[in-house]
């Protein structure tokens, strides 16, 4: 059997084994509130669900169609259904593949790619499920340093550092890029600071700024190639 043959073998079971998983976590994730009410005599009200939905529901289902289109050939078969299944994706799964594909050397859209993504994201799943029983564990002792005043700051900006440390081995080698819709992007978040929890929302626009550059940039070359 030739690599080719492998690679299409390896997809389809994972699609198989992913779409199977997927289901069975929403089913969980949609019943464990229906049983928990159940349980302890307090179901959910439906029509308070349904309008909590339709406030802030519609705006998250756009963000997440995003993030799918956005993530999903970065991570590959195997790495995305890992990634949406376990979550947390802007802030462990995405950094840690994206680190592991660096390293490597390995291309977006490459079987090579599908095995880091998947390998990193699972690592990275158990990595972090090991952490949060150690934290349970510790929570109470440590509970006093963790709400410590001198610690908040930084613990609020956790995110920013790791994806500016991330961004910048991007950024320097397409600087003519990036720093339009890095600079627009940050005074946009400056001037309304409410847009900071709509992150993944802000890609459409930021990312569409960038492509229309990179076109423009390519077009450029193209007709100066043709000279």
């Amino acid at each position: 059997m030739n690599e080719k043959a492998v690679s299409e073998a390896y997809n389809k079971k994972t699609h198989v084994i992913g779409r199977i998983v997927t289901a069975l976590t929403l089913i969980m994730l949609l019943a464990a509130p229906f049983l928990i009410g159940g349980v302890l005599g307090a179901m959910p009200d439906l029509s308070a669900v349904g309008r909590a939905f339709l406030s802030v529901g519609l705006v998250w289902t756009v963000s997440s169609v995003v993030e799918f289109l956005i993530y999903t050939p970065m991570l590959g078969a195997g790495g995305g259904y890992l990634a949406f299944i376990t979550g947390n994706l802007i802030n462990m799964k995405i950094p840690c593949a994206v680190n592991a594909r660096d390293m490597v050397g390995a291309k977006t859209g490459t079987p090579e790619n599908e095995i880091i993504s998947t390998l990193s994201i699972a690592t990275s799943s158990l990595v972090t499920i090991l952490v949060l029983a150690v934290g349970v564990l510790l929570l109470a002792p440590l509970q006093p340093v963790l709400q410590s005043p001198v610690l908040q700051p930084a613990f609020d900006n956790v995110v920013p550092a790791l994806f500016g440390a991330m961004a910048y081995r991007y950024y320097r080698r397409n600087m003519n890029i990036a720093l339009t819709p890095l600079v627009l992007m940050s005074v946009l978040f400056i001037l309304v600071p409410g847009l900071t929890g709509s992150t993944s929302f802000m890609i459409i626009p930021s990312g569409a700024i960038a492509i229309a550059i990179a076109y423009v940039i390519h077009l450029k070359k193209t007709k100066e190639a043709a000279q």
